[in-house]
């Protein structure tokens, strides 16, 4: 496919595009990561955003943060909304996996809700009825307490229990699960949060991570399936 540069929005040190960057960089990409938060303690204080000229691809990622509690990220959060709605418009591709799957549903008109059970830990999903798509019903890693309902026209590619996991909107797809992880993700995030949070969530850390490993091959896996599938039957059939 002719596009080769994608730009990573991270909104903190901890939120890398891991596996999914690996993935591109073994089908030639080049890959730009900004850091929109670079100190996750001081959430209102973020770098600006890069223009997107030059970029051919866009990678949303996952965040601490809650767009059921957008005063917190009050001086970025519109800012990004809006870049992605443009980008949209304008045609580039967009990957949102997790908080980047529900900031695609807000910026592009559905809504995003505090969930009635979070999931937390690997969780299997659904494809719906009827859709015939490479990506495995995992398990894949779920960290959230929001669920989105996608925008108006797009389509409901899977769920689970708790709600919608994938969406596709044009060649804008979001993701709930988190399909990036490795072990050191996974161990930077639990080294992050306090224990009582991780308890909380009904969390055992050294059986997170004990199963992380058991499961790391297949993830990758299943991982580069995903954006496989996204490059070549997404982007690449809209003629990008």
């Amino acid at each position: 496919m002719a596009s080769t540069a994608t730009l990573v929005l991270a909104h903190e040190p901890d939120g890398p595009a891991c596996l999914v960057e690996d993935r591109l960089l073994e089908r030639g990409f080049t890959v730009h990561t900004h850091v929109i938060c670079p100190d996750a303690d001081q959430p209102n204080r973020a770098e600006p955003f890069p223009a997107l000229d030059g970029y051919d691809l866009l990678v949303v990622m996952g965040s601490v943060r809650s767009l059921t509690r957008k005063g917190e990220i009050s001086s970025w959060i519109r800012d990004e909304l809006d870049l992605l709605k443009m980008a949209h418009t304008d045609g580039t591709p967009i990957l949102g996996i997790c908080f980047g799957g529900q900031l695609l549903a807000d910026a592009l008109g559905g809504e995003v809700e505090t969930a009635p059970n979070g999931e937390f830990g690997w969780h299997r999903i659904e494809l719906e009825p009827g859709v015939d798509i490479p990506v495995s019903p995992g398990p894949w890693m779920q960290w959230h307490h929001d669920r989105f309902t996608p925008p108006a026209g797009a389509e409901i590619l899977a769920r689970s229990s708790e709600g919608v996991q994938l969406f596709r909107l044009g060649t804008t797809v979001g993701t709930q699960f988190h399909p990036e992880v490795d072990i050191e993700h996974v161990a930077e995030w639990l080294e992050g949060a306090p224990a009582d949070y991780v308890a909380e969530v009904g969390v055992d850390g050294e059986a997170l991570l004990a199963e992380t490993a058991e499961r790391e091959d297949d993830n990758r896996r299943q991982c580069y399936a995903l954006v496989d599938w996204y490059l070549e039957d997404v982007v690449a059939e809209s003629g990008h």
